[in-house]
């Protein structure tokens, strides 16, 4: 907060002795332009704008795009109107006002009009309001998102293109001070970062993390979009571990929520139990697993080729005895392979229970599990309390370091947390299990462990478009997916028809509000 508060503070000042003149001349004391708030009040009189532009400077993203609109507002509402003195207050970032504060004898245009003067002029404005309203919608609202892997397959798809609620559970407030707008991590064709952060600009801070009221809590077996908590990538190709991102800047993911804050989640031959029980999924859910398939031989002893039955992926073969191995089968897929008439054995291809897989979460030699056996494994609530051991840290380390934020120290056998010794810890948030239905093809929580709350996007509700990259010409397009919900029971059913009778109706509705005008 001393960080936030700081640079508020130097930007406040920056501000003050680059235009405490102008106030003057506006006829206004000098000094209201170093009185923070007060300032801003009075900035939008003298620019002769509403005050409710006083929200948009104080929303996160939003306040990026207009800024540099008040930078040039205030150019022009002392006769500073050409494009040269456009360009120079934003390629100047605001300080072309220090120019007009010390060095030129400005008037001032007393109830200046703001409409635009010209059809360039219009169209400017238009793009500007249009662009903040996109932003504010992607931030606090919805936020588009492609699924990139096949993690979840049958549920969703590669190539689906979804909507993700951001209120369902609450719109999280931008933790990045400075970031282009409905941009992730990287900006398109020139592949530069998007944001600023304390790294760059070290007084510039990190802001809090702060979480609008949600619809709902995540519920079990729901699918989330969350920031990658163990990301350390500068791309999606290259990996450096010393690589810093703000939470809001990690690489999306999506994964299904098998288990919550509060439950004891353990992994048998591939299933979830939940505090005892098999977590019983969603029926539009259709689990998935690897399996080690032997073909016959024909009469010339050749092992002979089985056909993928809508199968995700297939390995082989992987031996001198052409076993093959098929990634992501489903039940309906595997019965449909165990009946091939070339298939001489099928069984499932997992790991036995107590081999120690080192890539799996904690990666650490006290463990040994892996991705079919897993667990038994507390999931940490909010304002909950464990009792912390040598044994059990390796599990709960990084939640305390890291994403809580402590300074966790180990003195013999004795844990001291922020250099007070103890035996149990309180949780400051809630955290998650995500898992892929493609059970031996995800990189989920087995791999990286938990996911806290505040990493938490949103929830996809929506796919608008779906398309097979493997097809070719209108068969690309997956029809029967498009506009369709992600959650529910039964078959998705498709609104595409809703859908475009909506906008043909809005579009002769729009014709015939014209022609009444005229």
């Amino acid at each position: 907060m001393i960080e936030i508060f700081l640079t508020l503070l130097i930007i406040n000042l920056i501000h003050g002795i680059g235009t405490w003149k102008l106030y003057s001349k506006a006829g206004f004391k000098w000094w209201y332009a170093l009185i923070p708030i007060v300032n801003i009040y009075f900035l939008l009189k003298i620019i002769n704008r509403p005050i409710w532009w006083f929200l948009l400077i104080f929303i996160p993203v939003i306040n990026v795009i207009i800024i540099p609109v008040i930078w040039v507002e205030i150019s022009r509402s002392f006769q500073k109107n050409s494009y040269v003195d456009t360009s120079l207050s934003i390629i100047s970032l605001g300080f072309y006002n220090y120019y007009l504060n010390y060095f030129t004898n400005v008037e001032y245009v007393q109830n200046r009009d703001t409409n635009p003067k010209s059809s360039n002029g219009e169209w400017t404005s238009s793009i500007i309001f249009a662009v903040i309203a996109a932003t504010f919608v992607h931030t606090y609202f919805m936020q588009p998102y492609t699924i990139p892997t096949s993690s979840l397959e049958k549920s969703l798809l590669v190539g689906d293109f979804l909507f993700v609620s951001k209120f369902h559970y609450g719109a999280r407030v931008p933790m990045t001070t400075v970031a282009a707008p409905m941009v992730h991590d990287t900006i398109p064709f020139i592949k530069r970062k998007s944001y600023l952060n304390k790294e760059q600009l070290p007084f510039i801070a990190e802001l809090p993390y702060l979480r609008l009221p949600g619809l709902q809590k995540i519920k079990r077996n729901e699918i989330v979009c969350f920031n990658w908590p163990v990301d350390t990538m500068v791309n999606m190709f290259y990996t450096d571990k010393k690589y810093y991102k703000p939470i809001d800047k990690k690489t999306n993911y999506v994964k299904r929520a098998v288990g919550i804050a509060g439950d004891t989640l353990e992994v048998i031959n591939g299933y979830v139990y939940i505090n005892g029980k098999k977590n019983q999924l969603p029926e539009r859910t259709k689990l998935q697993f690897s399996y080690l398939v032997q073909p016959k031989k024909n009469k010339f002893n050749k092992r002979v080729m089985i056909n993928n039955y809508d199968i995700t992926d297939r390995f082989g073969p992987i031996n001198s005895n052409y076993t093959y191995k098929f990634m992501g089968i489903s039940e309906k897929s595997l019965e449909k392979l165990k009946n091939h008439t070339n298939v001489s054995w099928i069984k499932k291809d997992t790991f036995p229970k107590g081999y120690r897989d080192s890539s799996v979460f904690p990666q650490n030699p006290s463990f040994d599990w892996n991705n079919d056996f897993f667990g038994p494994i507390y999931i940490p609530q909010k304002n909950k309390s464990i009792k912390i051991t040598k044994a059990n840290l390796p599990i709960y380390k990084r939640l305390i370091e890291v994403y809580e934020n402590n300074k966790l120290e180990i003195k013999g056998s004795e844990i001291y947390i922020n250099g007070v010794q103890t035996n149990e810890y309180k949780f400051k948030q809630d955290y998650y299990w995500l898992m892929g239905d493609n059970r031996s093809n995800s990189q989920d929580s087995r791999t990286w462990g938990f996911v806290p709350f505040d990493h938490v996007v949103g929830k996809p509700v929506f796919k608008w478009l779906s398309i097979d990259y493997n097809a070719k010409g209108f068969n690309k397009i997956r029809w029967n997916r498009m506009f369709t919900t992600v959650h529910g029971k039964g078959k998705p059913n498709s609104y595409l028809i809703h859908f475009i009778v909506v906008m043909l109706g809005w579009y002769f509705f729009s014709l015939y509000l014209d022609r009444s005008r005229k």
